[in-house]
Protein backbone atom coordinates (compact mmCIF):
# COMPACT_ATOMS: atom_id res chain seq x y z
CA UNK A 1 0.00 0.00 0.00
CA UNK A 2 1.18 3.31 -1.02
CA UNK A 3 0.94 6.17 1.91
CA UNK A 4 0.81 9.53 0.77
CA UNK A 5 2.97 11.79 2.57
CA UNK A 6 2.26 15.07 3.85
CA UNK A 7 3.48 17.94 2.94
CA UNK A 8 4.10 20.79 5.62
CA UNK A 9 4.87 24.57 4.52
CA UNK A 10 6.65 26.17 7.57
CA UNK A 11 6.66 29.97 7.23
CA UNK A 12 8.42 32.41 9.88
CA UNK A 13 8.13 36.25 10.01
CA UNK A 14 9.42 39.22 10.55
CA UNK A 15 12.19 39.08 13.27
CA UNK A 16 12.24 35.42 13.52
CA UNK A 17 15.57 35.24 11.97
CA UNK A 18 17.01 36.42 14.71
CA UNK A 19 16.02 33.59 17.18
CA UNK A 20 18.97 33.18 19.59
CA UNK A 21 20.25 36.61 19.60
CA UNK A 22 16.62 38.43 20.10
CA UNK A 23 16.02 38.69 23.69
CA UNK A 24 16.55 35.38 24.53
CA UNK A 25 14.78 35.44 28.16
CA UNK A 26 11.79 35.82 26.00
CA UNK A 27 12.43 33.67 23.03
CA UNK A 28 14.75 31.09 23.56
CA UNK A 29 18.08 30.97 23.07
CA UNK A 30 17.43 28.09 19.87
CA UNK A 31 18.25 29.79 16.50
CA UNK A 32 15.47 29.36 13.78
CA UNK A 33 18.76 26.93 11.76
CA UNK A 34 18.44 24.93 15.06
CA UNK A 35 14.61 24.46 15.26
CA UNK A 36 13.99 23.46 11.94
CA UNK A 37 16.92 20.94 12.56
CA UNK A 38 14.75 19.82 14.99
CA UNK A 39 11.58 19.59 13.34
CA UNK A 40 13.03 17.20 10.62
CA UNK A 41 15.18 15.60 12.84
CA UNK A 42 12.21 14.23 15.20
CA UNK A 43 9.64 13.79 12.19
CA UNK A 44 11.86 12.27 10.14
CA UNK A 45 10.18 9.12 10.18
CA UNK A 46 6.42 10.26 10.27
CA UNK A 47 6.21 10.68 6.45
CA UNK A 48 6.22 14.14 6.49
CA UNK A 49 7.70 16.39 4.03
CA UNK A 50 8.87 20.01 5.23
CA UNK A 51 9.71 24.09 3.36
CA UNK A 52 11.09 26.18 4.94
CA UNK A 53 10.33 29.90 4.62
CA UNK A 54 11.01 32.83 6.38
CA UNK A 55 10.76 36.54 5.39
CA UNK A 56 10.59 40.05 7.14
CA UNK A 57 8.54 40.79 4.35
CA UNK A 58 4.36 40.60 3.92
CA UNK A 59 4.57 40.47 0.50
CA UNK A 60 7.07 37.57 0.39
CA UNK A 61 5.13 35.43 2.74
CA UNK A 62 1.89 36.06 0.87
CA UNK A 63 4.18 35.20 -2.40
CA UNK A 64 5.54 31.77 -0.49
CA UNK A 65 1.71 31.04 0.56
CA UNK A 66 0.47 31.09 -3.31
CA UNK A 67 3.65 29.29 -4.55
CA UNK A 68 3.46 26.40 -2.35
CA UNK A 69 -0.43 25.93 -2.05
CA UNK A 70 -1.03 23.19 -4.20
CA UNK A 71 2.00 21.07 -2.82
CA UNK A 72 1.42 22.35 1.17
CA UNK A 73 -1.29 20.02 3.21
CA UNK A 74 -0.36 22.05 5.83
CA UNK A 75 1.20 25.60 6.79
CA UNK A 76 2.31 26.02 10.30
CA UNK A 77 2.92 30.35 10.13
CA UNK A 78 4.55 32.23 12.82
CA UNK A 79 3.26 35.40 11.14
CA UNK A 80 5.42 37.65 13.93
CA UNK A 81 4.03 41.12 14.66
CA UNK A 82 2.05 40.46 11.26
CA UNK A 83 -0.39 38.26 13.70
CA UNK A 84 -1.90 41.44 15.09
CA UNK A 85 -2.44 43.50 12.04
CA UNK A 86 -2.10 41.56 8.43
CA UNK A 87 -5.37 41.09 7.37
CA UNK A 88 -3.24 40.64 4.07
CA UNK A 89 -1.71 37.02 5.54
CA UNK A 90 -5.12 36.17 6.83
CA UNK A 91 -6.74 36.18 3.10
CA UNK A 92 -3.90 34.12 1.43
CA UNK A 93 -4.15 31.80 4.10
CA UNK A 94 -7.73 31.62 3.51
CA UNK A 95 -7.99 31.91 -0.35
CA UNK A 96 -5.93 29.35 -0.70
CA UNK A 97 -7.54 26.72 1.28
CA UNK A 98 -4.84 25.36 2.87
CA UNK A 99 -5.30 23.52 6.71
CA UNK A 100 -3.30 26.26 9.05
CA UNK A 101 -1.77 26.43 12.56
CA UNK A 102 -0.73 29.30 13.67
CA UNK A 103 2.25 29.48 16.42
CA UNK A 104 4.08 31.60 18.52
CA UNK A 105 6.96 30.71 20.83
CA UNK A 106 5.39 33.10 23.57
CA UNK A 107 1.79 33.26 25.03
CA UNK A 108 0.77 36.55 23.25
CA UNK A 109 -2.38 36.48 25.45
CA UNK A 110 -0.39 37.44 28.39
CA UNK A 111 1.76 39.93 26.49
CA UNK A 112 1.60 43.81 25.84
CA UNK A 113 -1.88 44.60 24.95
CA UNK A 114 -1.14 45.20 21.09
CA UNK A 115 -0.10 41.69 20.72
CA UNK A 116 -2.76 39.73 22.16
CA UNK A 117 -5.07 39.61 19.27
CA UNK A 118 -4.80 37.55 16.32
CA UNK A 119 -6.22 38.35 12.90
CA UNK A 120 -4.95 34.92 11.68
CA UNK A 121 -6.25 33.10 14.15
CA UNK A 122 -9.95 33.01 12.39
CA UNK A 123 -8.74 31.53 9.46
CA UNK A 124 -6.30 28.27 10.84
CA UNK A 125 -7.46 25.27 12.70
CA UNK A 126 -5.50 26.41 15.67
CA UNK A 127 -3.43 28.58 17.39
CA UNK A 128 -0.84 27.32 19.44
CA UNK A 129 1.25 30.09 21.78
CA UNK A 130 3.33 29.57 24.31
CA UNK A 131 5.96 27.11 24.41
CA UNK A 132 8.58 28.20 22.75
CA UNK A 133 10.38 26.07 19.71
CA UNK A 134 8.02 23.31 20.94
CA UNK A 135 4.98 25.93 20.00
CA UNK A 136 6.16 24.15 15.81
CA UNK A 137 6.50 20.37 17.79
CA UNK A 138 2.83 20.58 19.12
CA UNK A 139 1.29 21.61 15.93
CA UNK A 140 3.13 18.78 13.74
CA UNK A 141 1.82 16.57 16.52
CA UNK A 142 -2.08 18.14 16.22
CA UNK A 143 -1.27 17.45 12.44
CA UNK A 144 -0.65 13.84 12.89
CA UNK A 145 -3.40 13.33 14.94
CA UNK A 146 -5.66 15.24 12.60
CA UNK A 147 -4.84 12.43 10.41
CA UNK A 148 -4.97 9.69 12.40
CA UNK A 149 -8.35 10.56 13.25
CA UNK A 150 -9.43 11.30 9.13
CA UNK A 151 -8.18 7.85 8.58
CA UNK A 152 -10.27 6.33 11.08
CA UNK A 153 -13.46 7.84 10.13
CA UNK A 154 -13.07 6.04 6.31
Amino acid sequence: MNIKKINILIINGPNLNLLGFRNRNIYGSKTLKEINREIKKRFAKNNMRFRFFQSNSEGKIIDAIHKYRLWADYLIINPGAYSHYSYAIRDAIESTYIKAIEVHLTDISKREKFRRKSVIKEVCLKQIKGYGYRSYIKAINFIINENKKNKSAI
